[in-house]
């Protein structure tokens, strides 16, 4: 049996060292280990490996950046190159004046037709496909390459410094946990080439997912990371197990992290916090130290924000994050229109995305006829250590807020929604149950007031 991973092992892994090896049959034989369901690793070939090295010099020395109203040279180039090379691009039939003529696409223009955005000149040979689902839209798959999956640990590394810490790897050493908080989901032992074969375990803090529910407790302390990732939710699970193990940070990502929630995360596994924004499509985007600002990490990524009819936002407006990259040459995005919502600011000495919630803008109506921006509410929500929520409008106004993890008092939650909406507005507070969610995921607002706009020019600004 040993022999037959051995064999696999070198597909998965082809820079694998013996050291490495030693380190993945640990994690998988490990004691206290999870019942793991799935196996993986990074496919990453010397020369791939050499190519993340280079991204991570260049990230270095190049960083995003580029003024209000300037389009770096490479983003033209690489637009040229997609005009030429690109089926999907190619039906735009160059009638674009310049860069800001092209027509933005969505998510759905992948769901309907992945193949149509490989290059013609794009080989076929590391070609991975990665499965991908969302809390709205159809599941599909999404076309890939090995080292697009490495090149987010340098963009993480150069994050995790904003706070001082530095991940040493190395083969003897774990250099992250995955933590979850689901009913199932996927988990796993590997190494990671990149940081010279150390360990990564993704697991699932679902006691069901093991022999024995104290074994999660002794896996986690025997491991002692350096790093743990996850969402809010996995972190408010990981708080109830007695660890003795002190990780150099936290790296939540996914779902929404509250500044109130993040002191409440660091003062309790005494340690930075960072919040990652990242997408399957693109992978890293950018990364916040504050929960509320996210500087743009990547020197290969140029950010737009667009308005519902495809206008350019001025620094400072609200608008739809479109992203143009090149990072996946199996999936060149050129002006790709997110789903998510930010405005750009150039205060700092990088663009830094603003007001930044990744979710559709929702205006609720209250009892009074005022609009309210969904961007409101997440302010109002701030100071509560709330772990994941939503909140949906009934068609008569009267609103639901559900809650999952982190209560905090929920009288002076309803306080702060009210006087956002108003005394008179009808407003219920439940529990958000597993079941409600997507993959661990959950609509953050909805409503079922059509056209909630029209007739009504009041928006309310805090």
């Amino acid at each position: 049996m040993k022999m037959i991973h051995y064999l696999e092992d070198r597909e998965r892994f082809p820079n694998l060292t013996e050291a490495g090896l030693r380190m993945l049959n640990r994690l998988r034989e490990h004691e206290f280990a999870p019942n793991y369901n799935y196996a993986c690793g990074d496919q990453l070939s010397i020369d791939g490996l050499t190519e993340v090295r280079n991204f991570e010099k260049e990230l270095a020395n190049k960083r995003a950046g580029w003024k209000p109203g300037e389009i770096p040279d490479w983003v033209l180039n690489f637009a040229d190159r997609c005009l030429i090379d690109v089926p999907f691009y190619r039906s735009y039939k160059r009638t674009a004046e310049n860069f800001l003529s092209l027509p933005a696409f969505s998510r759905k223009d992948l769901e309907n037709q992945q193949w149509a955005f490989v290059p013609d000149s794009q080989s076929l040979d590391e070609m991975l496909v990665y499965y991908t689902s969302g809390t709205t839209g159809k599941s599909f798959d999404i076309l890939s390459h090995p080292e697009v999956s490495t090149k987010y640990l340098p963009c993480l590394q150069f994050a995790l410094a904003r706070v001082g810490v530095k991940i040493e790897g190395g083969a003897e050493r774990v250099f992250a946990v995955n933590v979850c908080a689901q009913n199932s989901t996927l988990t796993y032992a590997t190494v990671s080439t990149y940081f010279d074969c150390a360990g990564y375990v993704k697991i699932n803090l679902n006691p069901n997912d093991w022999k024995h529910p104290a074994d999660i407790e002794k896996f986690i302390n025997d491991l002692q990371p350096e790093i743990f990732t996850g969402d809010p939710i996995a972190f408010l699970a990981l708080m109830k197990i007695p660890l003795q193990t002190k990780p150099k940070a936290l790296v939540s990502s996914a779902m929404m992290l509250l500044p109130a929630l993040k002191t409440k995360f660091e003062n309790h596994f005494e340690c930075p916090v960072i919040d990652v924004y990242s997408m399957n499509e693109s992978r890293f985007i950018a990364a916040s130290v504050d929960a509320k600002n996210y500087e743009i990490v990547p020197h290969d990524l140029f950010v737009e924000i667009l308005d519902d009819e495809g206008n350019l936002c001025l620094p400072g407006v609200r608008g739809e994050i479109t992203l143009t990259c090149g990072r996946n040459p199996f999936l060149p995005l050129l002006r790709y229109r997110t789903g998510d919502f930010a405005a750009l600011n150039f205060d700092k000495a990088y663009p830094t995305l603003v007001q930044f919630e990744g979710r559709q803008p929702i205006m609720f109506l209250t009892a009074d006829d005022r609009l309210i921006n969904n961007i409101d509410v997440t302010q109002a929500l701030e100071p509560f250590p709330i772990g994941q929520f939503s909140l949906h409008q009934c068609e008569d106004r009267s609103l639901i807020f559900k809650i999952r993890g982190g209560w905090g008092d929920e009288a002076e939650i309803k306080k702060a929604l009210l006087n956002l909406f108003g005394e008179n507005q009808h407003l219920t507070i439940k529990e958000l149950v597993g079941d409600e969610t997507i993959n661990g995921k959950v609509l953050q607002y909805s409503t079922e007031i059509k056209d909630a706009t029209l007739n009504h020019s009041e928006i309310v600004f805090r």
